[in-house]
């Protein structure tokens, strides 16, 4: 079984679709959260994930656009989530409150969670992936710090796919992956896309510049 494993798309539809145009043939996709906040189209990529009914959690500007609480969030980052739930219809907006914080999928086999598992808002770097973070799943998926990662252990396989919509890796590319279970395998994946075009969108809307600039450097 392959599974398509995204994360961190951040209403950056342009990135969406080409990861799905570039996307090899799967079983199926899992999302580790943050469907929506910073970009300028959250109403195009909720739906996109609800139409393809794509198992997701519940990430931080999910959360923060369901309620309309942007505490501790920056200036664009709260920026991003009253844009959000200015072009969010009522029911987007109580589907974004209604995911989980975690799920499993392949029959138990994957856990996904947005930042750790004991902690949603934690950002667990590389540096803290190691084998215990593994419960009687074989393969743990996070998002949240927007850096693409992965680890094989003997208990199984910690994996961030990285973000769809806002790398932070140095890497401008849009980041995801492809998880074989079984082969026990992760492929990650970067795809070029139209930075330039997001940039624009971005001050069209009214959005703070740099939520598009720092795309092109992968930040």
């Amino acid at each position: 079984m392959r599974l398509g494993v995204l994360s961190d798309i951040h209403a950056n539809r342009v990135a969406l679709d080409a990861v799905f145009e570039d996307m090899p043939r799967v079983d199926g996709l899992v999302c580790a959260g943050d469907v929506v906040g910073y970009n300028p189209w959250p109403a195009e990529c909720v739906a996109e994930v609800r139409e393809r009914a794509i198992p997701t959690v519940q990430g931080n500007h999910d959360r923060a656009a369901s309620t309309g609480s942007a505490f501790g969030f920056n200036s664009m980052a709260r920026a991003g989530v009253d844009y959000t739930r200015e072009q969010l219809d009522a029911e987007s907006i109580e589907w974004l409150g209604t995911l989980p914080t975690e799920r499993t999928v392949a029959d138990g086999r994957v856990k996904v969670v947005h930042g750790h598992p004991d902690d949603p808002d934690h950002y667990t770097r590389p540096h803290e992936f190691a084998p215990d973070l593994l419960g009687e799943e074989d393969v743990l998926v996070m998002g949240h710090t927007h850096v693409q990662h992965h680890e094989v252990y003997d208990e199984g396989i910690v994996l961030n796919p990285g973000s769809v919509g806002q790398p932070r890796d140095g890497d401008e590319r849009a980041a995801y992956a492809v998880l074989d279970l079984d082969a026990m395998e992760v492929e990650e994946r970067r795809v070029d896309y139209s930075i330039r075009s997001v940039v624009d969108a971005v001050r069209e809307a009214g959005l703070p510049e740099r939520i598009g600039t720092r795309l092109l450097d992968g930040k």
